[in-house]
């Protein structure tokens, strides 16, 4: 790579679940560790905070009472995510990634962020949730193989047999 060319951005995102961490993590064992400090690619981590109110649910008596203490929990849960995400690209040596934390639904939320930085690659992880509980919940990784303007890399955590 030429000095002063720009390297293709990776978009990670990350959320408080096991799969995501081993996302990240699979990421970085991947494409980051083994070629510090010359990445191929310039790291983004985005976490999408859900919003409070979104988080409650439908409005109704109390409900008003209730969002401050919503809303202090997800800031706590975000602060979580990013510690945990900075701890391991430091665990793995992996430095200069950048964190970025969102209030809003993640699957708009990694869609925007990959038109903002113009990246190359989305990587997600897998809930792996059945059809129904998909279809209520709606799966981000789904959405964004369709919706994002960029190739999608879904990161499936292995099934541990027993």
């Amino acid at each position: 790579m030429a000095t002063g060319e720009e390297k293709p951005v990776m978009v990670v995102g990350v959320d408080e679940s096991e799969q995501s961490t081993y996302a990240l993590e699979w990421t970085l064992d991947r494409f980051f560790a083994p070629y510090a400090p010359n990445y191929p690619f310039k790291l983004i981590i985005v976490h999408a905070k859900p919003n409070a109110v979104s988080a409650v649910g439908l409005a109704g008596p109390g409900t008003a009472e209730v969002v401050p203490y919503v809303d202090a929990d997800l800031k706590h849960a975000a602060v979580k995510v990013v510690e945990k995400a900075k701890g391991l690209c430091q665990s793995k040596s992996v430095h200069g990634a950048m964190i970025e934390v969102f209030e809003g639904d993640a699957r708009n939320i990694l869609c925007e962020v990959v038109d903002k930085h113009h990246a190359s690659l989305l990587v997600v992880g897998s809930h792996g949730y059945g059809a129904i509980k998909r279809a209520v919940l709606g799966s981000v990784s789904d959405y964004c193989a369709h919706h994002a303007h960029c190739s999608v890399m879904i990161v499936k955590k292995p099934k541990i047999k027993v």
